[in-house]
């Protein structure tokens, strides 16, 4: 049954035309080990992977191109590229705006990071957080005091600083700065599950290329091959799928 399942979604791409179709996708290149520019100056990471194996299926010439992430959105509303695919969490807010495709990463607990020893209160202190991320917009109602940052980088140096009390994001974004910060920073406070997974986000009037690319992930979550990207990047993390 199961072959027979792939099989079927393998044929929704056999009715398309008979060259490739050029899809820009768009990313930030600064959130490892989601994405990021490696020693080459290529983009890298889980998400070039993913959407490298989703081309591949879905017989899709993509090229990739970085955006900062407080544009990302409205640049692929302009028409700057096809798709976002950038550790972006399907949330109600952001489908208001653009649609989504079924999630290829499921919903990863936020967590918070802060010096050890220094007693940081992430209820009453300042918590830095990436500008319009879910976790900005969930520390914004926590009654903490919000300072946001362009980058990711910028807001774990915030920590280091003194500039903010504990920094709120992704942990698997955080996971790796924690271990290799050799104590100087912990884990504290309660992690929490925010939004719905992670999908890639195009163009509401791009109703086929999100089937062409819904049907790809669905492939890749049936046949194993997305379990063993996350495997890959995540440190061993059992996929989902």
């Amino acid at each position: 049954m199961k072959k027979i399942l792939i099989a079927a979604m393998i044929a929704v791409f056999a009715t398309g035309s008979a060259y490739a179709q050029t899809v820009r996708m768009g990313t930030e290149g600064a959130y490892p080990p989601y994405n990021f520019i490696n020693d080459k100056g290529e983009i890298d990471g889980f998400e070039r992977n993913v959407g490298d194996k989703l081309c591949e299926i879905a017989k899709l010439e993509c090229v990739w191109v970085k955006n900062d992430w407080d544009s990302i959105i409205p640049n692929l509303v302009s028409g700057n590229y096809d798709t976002i695919i950038a550790g972006m969490s399907i949330t109600e807010e952001r489908d208001k705006v653009i649609d989504f495709t079924d999630p290829y990463f499921p919903a990863d607990p936020s967590a918070y990071m802060a010096l050890a020893g220094a007693g940081a209160d992430v209820t009453k202190g300042n918590v830095a957080a990436q500008v319009n991320t879910i976790q900005s917009g969930h520390v914004a109602g926590s009654g903490a005091t919000l300072v946001e940052f362009a980058t990711p980088d910028e807001t774990t140096a915030a920590v280091r600083s003194g500039e903010a009390d504990a920094v709120f994001a992704d942990k698997a974004f955080l996971q790796k700065i924690v271990d290799e910060s050799k104590g100087e920073l912990i884990f504290i406070g309660e992690e929490v599950i925010l939004g719905k997974g992670v999908g890639l986000g195009v163009r509401e009037s791009d109703a086929e290329l999100k089937g062409k690319l819904n049907a790809a992930i669905a492939i890749m979550k049936k046949d194993g091959s997305l379990n063993a990207l996350i495997a890959k990047w995540f440190d061993g993390m059992k996929g989902p799928y």
